[in-house]
């Protein structure tokens, strides 16, 4: 009976005993269990949500920062270049993206409200936008500007701050919730073995599994420390090279063995105009611009096949349809065991530098050609004045609308468009500047047309010239008859021997053209237009610039629109174009208008000169033009010497001071030059009228004492003749 009674009692205590580690084994599974779950749940709070914000907040981190929306709208206002503005209203469209998903997602109040206030901040950049746009347009005052445009940032910059604060409590709060679990894990094990201890005589077994247990717990929860200190390390390792890839300077792209885009980096956005979402899984073929042979492509094939890495210079396209130009190098990325697993391509923006350049050899063109036309330009005026004189003077003796005539005229026509292609030379050399005065634009239009309707097909048809309203414009003459006649030149040239009409017409303008100010005289509009070949896009972006031609070899020189668009810009104005394939060409100069009354420039007379019997003096070291400028004068009544040595002519003067009551004197010649002969004169005779002739600017020649009148050559025998008469005249009066 004891031993039944012991039996029952040890089989009692033995169930009680299993039934306490059955419950103990029960609850600790549970705990264990719901542990575990913590530590997953923690987890998944820690490494996806806030992963996810991180990548938003960082990304608003960069439009708010350097080289983000409001650098790059500061740069724009500063600056007034508009590539800022391009890049500002790119950078807002990547913002709205960002900002639209960051607000989609369920948020606290808190942050929702630090959201719109940063929204709100860069809405009001977008609103200042435009006003920076007329600012840099309308060339506003610094001071007023920067008033206008101002934007008070503070509670923007404080929002980014509360939302990465908010940021980085949310994985604080994570991490820390991990480690209460791990914690309350080790404490459970802790218990777990206690009990395993009491109830290792009863249950031998379980305490072993239990054992086991225990120590694979321990195992597992070492190995998640060890790699949640591995992740963290890895995770913030790869947040720093995604940032310093992202924020490189220089364009990135990754690409898989066959070409397809995995990444690019924001730099790249930015230079191609090409957002992420648009080019990834594409290959790169879409930025080929064509210009780089084929051949190039296959070399950098094969090199990156041997897993060589290749560099070169491209020129790529831009999504606007623009072009960058690129210095690129591309490297395999090689995988421990040696095979290439992709392509990184790296690249510098060398679009500017390829610009500056070409702007020095630009100006290097520009400077020899201002030498060349420096140096021809006395030569070959004196050639002109020599074949202006002649043809006036076989005008004056052949019988008038015979055909000789004629002739005749076809000689002073060419003779005058060489004339006004030495002085496109000089203006486009700078070496000529011009003397802006209230100028008949009717006048100069129907003088333009007399002289191009003789040397154009007579397929071709000029309109508007007898329609021309009288007004008046403020510019140089002989800049403006250059202007005009270098755009009825190219309005020919583009009709060519088909039939044609070359339109001229001028308007006043009502308000001031964009782009110029406003002026109390108002503004006067040119219109040529033509009904010619027209042009491509790409050729009206490129006429304006020096030695551009469409023209055939030995058609153009290229410096003619060039030249016009300077000289337009020297007197105020403004040059535009529209044009289209087939559709021909307008032109559209907008000149200043000048004020009624104004004092008009003497023109060339209609008739000869009032005739003299005067003695005369005409000194220059080119016989022919000596001998032109004498016939001239003494078919006026006049009694003319001519020299060729200036040496020569001082020593007939100074044995007959009163002699000669008139020098006309070229102004560089061997031996000595126009001017200090003609002050020797003056220092016998003071009161001697002279005129000087010169083959470079008139308005650098200067004579101190008596009447002196500069004349630029080639010199037109009725104007000479006028000048003569009118300093003879003085000289009388006085």
């Amino acid at each position: 009976m004891i031993s039944i009674n012991r039996t029952k009692i040890i089989a009692s205590a033995a169930a009680l005993l299993l039934l306490v580690t059955v419950i103990t084994g029960l609850y600790l599974g549970a705990q264990t269990r719901q542990q575990f779950s913590d530590i997953a749940e923690s987890w998944f709070g820690y490494a996806e949500d806030p992963e996810k914000k991180g990548a938003w907040i960082s990304s608003l981190r960069g439009y708010l920062g350097y080289g983000g929306i409001i650098h790059t709208f500061k740069n724009y206002v500063i600056r007034k270049d508009d590539a800022y503005r391009v890049r500002m209203l790119d950078q807002l469209t990547q913002y709205d993206a960002v900002m639209a998903s960051y607000l989609a997602e369920p948020l606290p109040e808190i942050e929702r409200r630090a959201l719109e206030t940063i929204d709100a901040t860069i809405e009001e950049y977008r609103r200042k936008l435009e006003v920076a746009e007329r600012a840099a347009h309308g060339n506003w005052p610094a001071e007023r500007t920067d008033r206008l445009v101002k934007v008070d940032d503070t509670e923007a910059i404080l929002a980014l701050r509360n939302l990465e604060t908010l940021w980085q409590e949310s994985r604080r709060i994570s991490t820390g919730r991990i480690i209460t679990a791990v914690n309350r894990g080790d404490a459970l094990i802790g218990i777990g073995f206690a009990a395993m201890l009491l109830l290792v005589l009863a249950a031998a077994t379980i305490a072993i599994l239990i054992g086991l247990l225990v120590m694979d717990l321990r195992r597992a929860v070492a190995h998640a420390s060890a790699e949640l200190a591995t992740r963290l390390a890895l995770e913030r390792s790869e947040q720093r090279l995604a940032e310093a890839v992202e924020q490189s300077p220089t364009t990135i792209i990754v690409t898989d063995t066959r070409g397809h885009l995995q990444y690019v980096n924001r730099r790249f956005e930015e230079v191609s105009g090409w957002q992420r979402g648009e080019v990834i899984g594409r290959t790169p073929r879409f930025l080929q611009s064509g210009e780089t042979p084929a051949v190039d492509y296959a070399r950098m094939r094969e090199l990156l096949a041997r897993g060589e890495s290749w560099q070169g210079i491209l020129r790529n396209l831009r999504k606007d349809g623009g072009s960058y130009w690129v210095a690129l190098t591309i490297l395999p990325l090689l995988a421990p065991d040696g095979t290439i697993h992709s392509f990184v391509g790296i690249g510098e923006d060398i679009t500017e530098k390829r610009l500056a350049r070409e702007l020095v050899v630009r100006s290097q063109k520009i400077e020899a050609v201002g030498l060349v036309a420096g140096g021809i330009a006395h030569d070959f005026n004196n050639i002109l004045t020599s074949i202006l004189g002649s043809a006036h003077l076989a005008a004056l003796d052949a019988p008038q609308g015979s055909e000789i005539a004629g002739e005749i005229e076809q000689i002073d026509i060419a003779a005058r468009r060489a004339q006004a292609l030495v002085r496109q030379l000089l203006s486009f050399a700078r070496r000529e500047p011009g003397k802006p005065t209230a100028t008949d634009l009717c006048a100069v239009i129907a003088e333009v047309a007399r002289l191009i309707r003789a040397a154009i097909p007579t397929t071709i048809r000029i309109k508007g010239v007898q329609d021309c309203a009288p007004v008046l414009v403020l510019a140089d003459p002989a800049h403006l008859h250059q202007i005009l006649m270098n755009l009825c030149t190219n309005a020919a040239d583009a009709i060519g021997g088909t039939d044609g009409t070359i339109s001229i017409s001028s308007r006043l303008l009502a308000d001031a053209p964009f782009g110029l100010r406003t002026r109390p005289e108002g503004w006067v509009e040119l219109v040529v237009e033509d009904t010619g070949i027209g042009m491509s896009d790409q050729s009206r972006g490129k006429i304006f610039d020096a030695f551009f031609t469409t023209k055939p070899l030995g058609k153009g020189t290229g410096l003619g629109l060039s030249v016009v668009q300077g000289l337009v810009q020297d007197m105020g104005g403004a040059i535009l174009v529209d044009s289209e394939p087939g559709l021909g060409a307008r032109f559209r100069v907008i000149l200043p208008r000048a004020v009624a009354g104004q004092k008009m420039p003497e023109g060339r007379a209609a008739s000869l000169p009032q005739r003299g019997h005067e003695t005369i003096m005409i000194v220059d070291d080119q016989a022919e033009v000596a001998a032109t400028l004498r016939r001239g004068l003494i078919r006026l009544g006049y009694q003319v010497e001519a020299f060729t040595s200036a040496l020569i002519a001082l020593e007939r003067f100074e044995r007959d001071p009163e002699r000669h009551q008139l020098l006309i004197s070229d102004v560089v010649m061997p031996d000595m030059n126009g001017v200090e002969m003609a002050r020797r004169m003056r220092a016998l005779r003071p009161n001697l009228p002279v005129i000087l002739c010169t083959g470079f600017n008139p308005n650098v020649v200067t004579l101190e004492g008596g009447p002196t009148q500069v004349l630029a050559k080639p010199i037109d025998p009725i104007e000479l003749g006028s000048h003569v008469r009118a300093l003879l005249d003085a000289r009388v009066s006085a």
